[in-house]
């Protein structure tokens, strides 16, 4: 039995699969809940089944029929991810006694690992004849391949050419699917229903929105999804889902090792050729490449407008002390190593303004640089939202004909009620600027519009730390402790804004 570091015993104890007399397997589990927290340290990027960071709340409702005296529950099928000391166990007759996980999996690796030194036989098969031959014998290794010693001497497997493989009958000790198993004790037989809580690893969730322009870049549609993510080997059917927006401040001392089915790899005889290595290595872990389930996927949101409101009910929003909970309104299924999709937002006509506008800065040349495009709004009701919105990735379009053309790929951050905000909709080359400083110390501000329409532009400045604007020619506001410049440009036209900083007087 290895001790694992736990705040309490956890043992990797690899129970029999031919169950002794005090053992109990719980019943498989009558209602799942799964609560998705966000990585802490991801940005907006897409999901990655390989790598993960977030974690996931389960809970899971079972029954189990105890007997008297000291009885060990096995509880089959939790997550990869487990972190056992966080486990609750809630309905039980009496306390638990002891706590235990079984990480190691059912595998060809491990079933050869188990048989090390023991009685095998090697059954090989002449290809053209059909002819089998049985060697007994004994496996030695299993490190870098598998090494055979039998009456004939030690040889490697695979190593003869020939289609070839083990046969043994001792009843091995692995589990086929992850396994938490708990001792208890009861002073007379019950049947009892329990509720299982516990944290796990290998989850994570983000939010994807769509933006679609009007043509007249007055009002777009807005159109979100959240994009929930399980990079287990276990599926959870039928689940009330929910995810937690918000920054959790969450410790944890090292990573948790999730149990993975181990191929065997043989150096001799390669098969294939070598664009196949990539592929074969895959099939070999035993690890099936995700698959994205929803009627809408996410390569489909990008290509398209936002769906009607009939497709779905909305995602729910609550309020979780400082965080924000999405509840999902529908069960879901978390399938293993999948992504998919539920419908967070939709909603028409939110009206919008288009701004044009530059980050310069202040005091250094600068060369023509191409002016970007933002669209501004708020998160009310009056701007037809009023939703928290949680971080994620926005994609814009706009329609040409019976054309949607893709203007722009952003992050957006996490939004509350009542805040303004903006999307970022790419840069317009028929605006562009340049900067320059005078020998006076009076910079100097080139902006030029080559758009057959009027338009504002927004120059904002990054002043050096301990400095201030001290004169400009023309008006200036602050937004987030910098100045910004409100220009408006004529059609194919320009204007000039000169402006000079300088260090605050002392007093």
């Amino acid at each position: 039995m290895r001790m694992l570091p736990r705040p309490w015993l956890l043992a990797a104890a690899l129970a029999p699969l031919q169950a002794n007399a005090a053992d109990v397997n719980a019943g498989p589990p009558t209602a799942l809940s799964v609560s998705l927290y966000r990585a802490g340290t991801r940005a907006a990027e897409a999901l990655e089944l390989d790598r993960l960071r977030g974690f996931a709340l389960v809970s899971e409702r079972r029954q189990v029929r105890l007997p008297a005296g000291e009885s060990r529950i096995r509880f089959g099928g939790v997550a990869d991810g487990i972190e056992p000391a966080s486990t609750i166990i809630t309905g039980l007759p009496a306390g638990v006694l002891e706590k235990n996980e079984d990480a190691q999996l059912l595998s060809p690796a491990a079933l050869v690992a188990q048989m090390l030194g023991r009685e095998v036989v090697l059954v090989r098969t002449q290809p053209r004849t059909g002819v089998v031959t049985r060697s007994p014998g004994r496996i030695r290794s299993a490190t870098d391949g598998i090494v055979f010693e039998s009456t004939e001497g030690i040889e490697a497997l695979r190593c003869s050419g020939l289609p070839e493989t083990f046969s043994f009958s001792a009843a091995t000790e692995l589990s086929a699917t992850p396994t938490l198993s708990v001792l208890v004790r009861s002073g007379a037989p019950a049947t009892a229903t329990i509720t299982l809580s516990y944290l796990a690893h290998g989850f994570d969730w983000t939010a994807d929105y769509v933006a679609h322009l009007s043509p007249d870049g007055t009002t777009m549609d807005l159109g979100a999804w959240v994009t929930l993510a399980n990079a287990n080997a276990v599926s959870f059917p039928s689940a009330q889902a929910q995810v937690i927006a918000g920054r959790l401040d969450r410790y944890a001392d090292r990573d948790v090792a999730v149990p993975v089915a181990k191929p065997i790899i043989a150096q001799c005889w390669p098969r294939g050729t070598t664009t196949d290595v990539a592929a074969a290595s895959s099939l070999a872990n035993g690890a099936p490449p995700y698959r994205l389930e929803q009627s809408i996927g996410i390569a489909d949101v990008r290509d398209m407008p936002v769906a009607p409101a009939s497709i779905a009910r909305l995602v729910e929003e609550e309020q979780l002390g400082d965080l924000k909970l999405y509840r999902v309104p529908q069960r879901t299924t978390l399938t293993s190593r999948q992504i998919k999709q539920v419908r967070l937002l939709e909603q028409a006509g939110v009206p919008v303004q288009l701004i044009y506008g530059a980050d310069l800065v202040a005091n250094q040349d600068r060369p023509w640089l191409t002016a970007a495009k933002t669209l501004r709004t708020k998160n009310d009701k009056a701007h037809h939202l009023g939703l928290a919105l949680p971080s994620g990735r926005v994609a814009s379009f706009l329609s040409r004909g019976n054309t949607l053309l893709l203007l722009a790929q952003a992050p957006l951050r996490d939004i509350a009620v009542g805040e303004q905000f903006e999307i970022g909709v790419g840069e317009s080359a028929d605006v562009q600027l340049r900067s320059t400083r005078g020998p006076d110390a009076v910079n100097r501000v080139e902006i030029h519009n080559a758009r057959s329409s009027a338009l504002a532009f927004e120059l904002r400045l990054r002043l050096d730390p301990g400095s201030q604007l001290i004169a400009a020619d023309h008006p200036v506001r602050t937004r987030h402790g910098q100045p910004v410049f409100e220009v408006q440009l004529p059609a194919e036209g320009h204007a000039i804004v000169r402006y000079q900083t300088g260090q605050p007087r002392q007093h």
